[in-house]
């Protein structure tokens, strides 16, 4: 009897450490996949700033790229953050609603994002580029155009205008740094990045002598490069051809005023 209760409770010993391993095993899952995203290491809001994931390049520190989502989040828009790391930036990427908001926390929420990936030991010191879509491109525009200590050129994929549709000046006064916007002709969505409002935005810009450039695709339509939405389905606006261009442009746009080292 004595030698069949020891045998068991060993078993039940065995039982419990097996399962203390399997939960242990379960939670490192768990804070993998909210702390690694498609390459990148995420880290969650804090006194140190807002939401982000910031993607390292493999050969050494980069220059640093932040990239700003549209209104549905920063998932469908890790893709190009990481490749932007793959081509050598030190690329980090936030939240449109934190840049661009009714509470107009958006340019102390870009100041601490820039100042900490400064401090990243995968980034080179210095300004930042800025990219962003959608809203995230409108906070581009209105938060990030005007920081010429800090920012040294924004992209800005059909950004969202809508704000600003009667006070085109209002916003272009902002542009202090380059601008490229790529604009989808046929964008209607929730009327809020029309093509009316970017063209009138580049009149107004080059009549002030800014460096402006706007580049319209005439089939495209709103997150015309996006292949894969936030919950990873299919989208039906992507256009391969336009989005290679988007790229191409931006990847240009980075070459003359924020080059790799």
């Amino acid at each position: 009897m004595e030698i069949t209760r020891t045998g068991c409770i060993k078993r039940k010993q065995w039982i419990t450490k097996v399962a203390s391993m399997f939960m242990i095993g379960l939670m490192f899952a768990s804070f993998s996949a909210s702390s690694f995203a498609a390459g990148g290491v995420s880290s969650e809001a804090s006194s140190e700033g807002i939401a982000q994931t910031a993607y390292s390049p493999d050969n050494g520190p980069g220059p640093v790229v932040i990239v700003i989502s549209g209104q549905t989040g920063p998932a469908s828009y890790q893709f190009y953050a990481a490749g932007l790391a793959r081509l050598g930036y030190y690329s980090v990427l936030v939240a449109g609603k934190d840049i661009l908001n009714p509470e107009h926390t958006g340019p102390a929420n870009l100041t601490k994002t820039i100042e900490r990936a400064l401090q990243s030991p995968s980034a080179v010191k210095g300004k930042v580029a800025v990219i962003g879509f959608s809203l995230g491109g409108g906070g581009t525009l209105y938060n990030a155009a005007n920081m010429p200590n800090l920012v040294s050129m924004v992209v800005a994929y059909y950004p969202a205008t809508k704000p600003w549709a009667n006070k085109i000046d209002s916003l272009v006064s902002h542009f202090q740094v380059p601008v490229l916007v790529l604009a989808a002709q046929r964008d209607r969505y929730k009327e809020c990045c029309v093509i009316e409002t970017a063209q009138a935005m580049e009149v107004a810009a080059k009549a002030k002598g800014l460096r402006f450039e706007l580049v319209v695709y005439p089939e495209a339509n709103h997150g015309f490069n996006l292949a894969i939405g936030a919950s990873g389905e299919p989208m039906g606006a992507y256009r391969e051809d336009d989005a290679r261009d988007a790229w191409r442009r931006t990847v240009n746009m980075l070459k003359l005023y924020h080059p790799l080292p």
